[in-house]
């Protein structure tokens, strides 16, 4: 039997792809059989497939990936033209049109929208009795009513609603009224304490220098103005001596220098220690245990 050589197949596969590079030609069939297929046809190639642009929304993570292109933003009309600089100056100049104003005072927090008091609605309908008087000393409010002739139930509570404004005119309006009110109320106002604690509580809950320091002094000016206040207030501590407790260690400390400002006593530490003593001497037996239990680091006036 005689021998025949087997061809070296790896050998020529080697030789198949050495010359499919140098040339840089597909890879072409090569048949198993002696007679290859006639003509020069590629039977087979690899697929190829174009990339196509996609659209993606502007700020995304889509727009860092590759063939993508980003769609104009809401706020440019119509297809973009002309270069990036020009669309980039036309979005800067659209957005600085819509950013409003907004007027800062002290400790005014942007978190919280302003609530609109029912004295300013009051105020601005004309339906309040007062009116500005421009006097040497300063600006002060006359009324165009008697004040023994008022409604307290109605006007009272209406005017510490307006504790709370910051803007002129409403809390000069509101301050000196109720200031006003309080010195000519006498027996009137004990009546009507159930209606100002809510009053009272937001306008210590503004968290403005300005308003609780001038709210604390109202407070005080309430407990004097009559003897049957003190009592009255004892049941709706809860409601007010929280923030009492929550600001009683704020106090200003300057070390060895001077407070100038001392004398428009606005401290707001002092003020509420303050605050306390005139509740607990006007507010009869049970006035200090209930402070003691919403403010537990007061000391009583008594013992000290």
């Amino acid at each position: 039997m005689s021998y025949t050589a087997r061809p070296n197949y790896k050998r020529s596969l080697e030789h198949n792809f050495d010359c499919c590079i140098a040339s840089r030609e597909p890879y072409r069939y090569r048949s198993k059989s002696a007679n290859p297929p006639v003509g020069n046809k590629i039977l087979y190639t690899a697929p190829v497939s174009a990339a196509k642009t996609r659209y993606v929304p502007p700020f995304s993570i889509q727009t860092q990936q590759r063939n993508t292109k980003v769609v104009d933003a809401p706020l440019a009309k119509g297809p973009s033209s002309g270069s990036a600089s020009a669309r980039g100056k036309t979005d800067q100049k659209t957005i600085r049109l819509s950013v409003t104003k907004v007027k800062l005072g002290s400790g005014h927090d942007l978190s919280k929208p302003h609530r609109s008091s029912s004295f300013r609605m009051y105020f601005d309908r004309g339906d309040l009795p007062i009116k500005m008087e421009y006097l040497c000393g300063g600006d002060k409010i006359g009324w165009t009513v008697d004040i023994d002739k008022l409604d307290y139930s109605l006007y009272l509570p209406l005017f510490f609603d307006g504790l709370c404004e910051t803007e002129h005119p409403y809390k000069t309006y509101a301050r000196q009224g109720v200031s006003d009110l309080l010195l000519a109320g006498g027996d009137k106002i004990a009546p009507v304490i159930p209606q100002l604690i809510l009053p009272l509580k937001n306008a210590l809950s503004t968290k403005n220098l300005e308003v609780m320091c001038t709210t604390l002094k109202i407070i005080q000016q309430l407990v004097l103005s009559s003897d049957q206040v003190g009592p009255a207030l004892v049941p709706f501590y809860r409601q007010l001596l929280p923030m009492f407790n929550a600001y009683k260690v704020k106090n200003l400390n300057c070390g060895d220098e001077i407070d100038y400002a001392q004398k428009n006593n606005m401290n707001l530490g002092d003020l509420i220690d303050e605050t306390l003593q005139v509740l607990e001497l006007h507010g009869g037996e049970d006035a200090f245990i209930n402070i003691k239990y919403m403010v537990p680091t007061y000391e009583s006036c008594y013992l000290n």
